[in-house]
């Protein structure tokens, strides 16, 4: 078990299948940062608690908003362009890690808002779907269940 969200966050995305489902989830209106974040507390054992829960959303929301958001749309809109133009293409990697250390920074704000939740709590755990709730309608659920399935085997 990873004791950082970060790593765990990295362990789980690497793992076979995660990254395919993570973006697909993501196209659909996820927060992946979130998602991971909900894995990471039930691994811990951490009670779901809907006050919980809207913490970690407001926490997350204007920071998906205001810097992921940007960095990843201008990466994905420069994607072709950026295939027959290398000078973009750098930018666009640079533009890239921008994002990754921006979601880098929120699994870090999140962590530190739950560290000092209990572990252990309870063993019925429901952070992915709780977290994913405000999304249900655009969700796709089989691959939210399919997520869960690749992060914990259950």
């Amino acid at each position: 078990m990873c004791a950082d969200l970060w790593s765990f966050a990295l362990s789980t995305y690497a793992r076979p299948g995660v990254e395919t489902v993570c973006l697909r989830l993501q196209e659909q209106g996820a927060d992946v940062c979130l998602l991971l974040c909900g894995a990471w507390l039930e691994q811990r054992g951490a009670a779901f608690e809907p006050e919980r829960m809207r913490t970690l959303q407001q926490l997350a929301r204007p920071w998906q908003a205001q810097v992921i958001e940007p960095l990843r749309q201008l990466r994905v809109q420069w994607r072709a362009m950026a295939q027959q133009d290398e000078p973009l293409a750098a930018l666009r990697e640079r533009v890239k890690a921008l994002e990754l250390v921006a979601e880098r920074q929120l699994l870090t704000r999140l962590e530190a808002l739950a560290q000092a939740w209990p572990k252990g709590e309870t063993t019925q755990q429901r952070w992915l779907e709780g977290l994913a709730a405000e999304d249900a309608a655009n969700l796709d659920h089989d691959a939210l269940q399919q997520l869960r399935v690749m992060i914990t085997g259950t």
